[in-house]
């Protein structure tokens, strides 16, 4: 048991630093190539960051554990919007940008109620997944040219993850992506794996593994940036990182995923957890729109009721 637990906090620790070497050799060649911050920051930095989710969710897949696969997208999700959330706005309170408001907060629900449609039959296919990728591709273009229209760059230049420049060996940009990629096969291998030994010595189901340890697992890079930003009173665009994320990881983590492998979709997750996760996306709606921020009243709500759908889930 001891042995599971420390090669699972292992092989988290190394898919995260995966997943920052991939983002650092990655957004260098990108500048490198010419590519605006901006572009480089909804596209490269985005897929980095959600590359440990993206390598569990396919490692699982093909190792025939489904329920971590969407448990880990879906779990997260939850975790995105009331755990992380809750912990930030209790710190300080989350200003509401217009934007996540007018963008952000419906292309949330509609990623979210799309999942819902696709997986009616208790599977993702590769033809959905085709369909998820199609739409991230439209929000993706619409985002970009909206920022460029609105001046928006300044924001995604600030990314403490996109570098002002390309560094100036090539050959360190390799070595950063090749350790990103070694890192990120190797630690989702013993993540997973861990996962799986972890949910079988522990008698419970893998759904439980996913949609609780996985999922905070994966979503821990998340609570502390958030938490330190709040920290800093710089909570200006917390909200819609973390709607982003969400999106990222419906669209492209489980459309991805499905191409790869046919997902089969636990009943229980299909009509309990999905649903938990609609209506906590829901309810981030009238939080917004009321006082255009999500204040510590708020935070302690959504905390509670993270907790609440957590006892759901390991009762």
């Amino acid at each position: 048991m001891v042995t599971t637990i420390a090669l699972l906090i292992i092989g988290l620790i190394v898919l995260i630093v995966g997943g920052d070497y991939l983002v650092r050799g990655s957004s260098s060649i990108a500048l490198r190539l010419h590519l605006s911050p901006l572009v480089v920051g909804l596209t490269i930095v985005a897929f980095g960051t959600s590359a440990p989710e993206l390598v569990i969710s396919v490692q699982s897949a093909l190792k025939g554990s489904p329920d971590i696969t969407m448990g880990n997208v879906v779990g997260s999700n939850i975790c995105n919007l009331a755990l992380v959330l809750g912990v930030t706005a209790v710190i300080n309170p989350v200003k509401v940008q217009t934007n996540s408001i007018r963008v952000d907060w419906p292309m949330t629900m509609g990623s979210s109620l799309l999942l819902y449609i696709l997986v009616r039959e208790a599977y993702l296919n590769a033809l959905e997944g085709i369909i998820m990728l199609v739409f991230l591709s439209f929000y993706l273009f619409f985002t970009i040219k909206q920022s460029r229209r609105e001046n928006l760059a300044i924001k995604v230049e600030d990314n403490e993850e996109i570098p002002d420049a390309p560094s100036k060996q090539i050959w360190k940009d390799i070595v950063f992506i090749l350790i990103g990629c070694i890192s990120l096969y190797y630690g989702s291998e013993w993540f997973v794996g861990s996962s799986k030994e972890l949910a079988l010595s522990l008698g419970v189901e893998e759904r439980v593994v996913g949609l609780t340890i996985v999922a905070l697992g994966t979503s821990l890079p998340e609570l502390v940036t958030a938490a330190v930003a709040s920290f800093k009173g710089q909570t200006d665009l917390a909200l819609g990182n973390l709607m982003g994320s969400n999106i990222f990881n419906i669209l492209s983590i489980l459309g991805i995923t499905s191409i790869i492998k046919n997902i089969h979709v636990n009943e229980i997750i299909l009509h309990k957890d999905i649903i938990w996760m609609l209506l906590i996306t829901l309810m981030i709606l009238p939080l917004m729109i009321v006082r255009r921020e999500v204040g510590r009243i708020d935070g302690l709500i959504l905390l509670i009721v993270y907790s609440v759908y957590i006892y759901t889930v390991v009762v």
